[in-house]
């Protein structure tokens, strides 16, 4: 049965992760002594842990992984306000969930803007892990995308909003302010180029309206490591339940070759 886990991460806030474990394993932290694979989703960026990525962590425990969704801070049950939350403030909520369950290993999967949180993270880890570092993280195995952000340029219209306006505030009610975009300055796709050496698989719809699946096959040629990027032909930035069902079988048929 998924057990649940609210994790500190600063400031007195916590984030909500649900812990989805393999068939007859222990669900505590520190399960992965079993042998069993982690495998870590990230949502997107206006979303939560609920929907399609309960039954990823699902069709993820029928494949052999301890799977873990969680919310990052401003989101689903997390504390904290979206206005607030910066991609460095994503970056430390999954470190803080990789922290307490401290697997040795884990691959990342990220949705949309949770794909540019899980390169990120991953860069980071490399270089925190690398020779003469202090800090002994989790190494990150493969990052797995569905229509991930890589360039910021994605955003690029909503910076130009904010600059005028002095926030911008979604339908879903969300809002973001210059904070936002002072830190995403500080993450350009480069720093991921530099930093990831594992295995990478990008997912990405032909009619994407959100972000340009040319961004996807840009980032693929400049990342310095073996890369599959599928093109699904057809699907917008929400897969239809065929596309989803597509992702999931791409997705366990490639960790079962890296």
């Amino acid at each position: 049965m998924p057990t649940r886990h609210a994790i500190p991460v600063a400031d007195g806030e916590r984030v909500v992760a649900v812990h989805h474990a393999p068939d007859g394993r222990d669900g505590s932290p520190g399960a992965g002594a079993d042998g069993s694979p982690w495998l870590v989703f990230c949502h997107g960026f206006l979303s939560d842990k609920s929907g399609s990525y309960e039954g990823r962590c699902e069709r993820a425990t029928q494949e052999g992984y301890h799977a873990i969704r969680f919310d990052f801070r401003g989101c689903g049950e997390a504390d904290g306000d979206f206005v607030d939350q910066t991609l460095s403030a994503k970056v430390a909520d999954l470190r803080a969930v990789l922290a307490h369950f401290d697997p040795d290993s884990a691959v990342l999967f990220g949705s949309s803007f949770g794909g540019k949180v899980a390169f990120h993270t991953a860069a980071e880890l490399a270089v925190d892990s690398g020779p003469g570092a202090e800090v002994n993280d989790v190494a990150i195995e493969a990052i797995a995308t569905r229509a991930p952000v890589t360039y910021n340029r994605t955003f690029a219209e909503a910076r130009r909003e904010v600059e005028r306006e002095g926030s911008l505030t979604f339908e879903t009610g969300q809002t973001i302010d210059g904070r936002f975009f002072e830190d995403l300055a500080d993450h350009p796709f480069a720093d991921a180029v530099a930093a990831v050496d594992c295995p990478v698989l990008v997912v990405h719809g032909t009619e994407d309206e959100s972000i340009d699946i040319a961004d996807s096959f840009e980032a693929a040629a400049a990342l310095e490591t073996d890369v599959l990027l599928e093109k699904v032909q057809g699907e917008g930035h929400r897969f239809s339940e065929a596309g989803e069902r597509r992702l999931r079988t791409r997705l366990f048929d490639w960790l079962a070759t890296v």
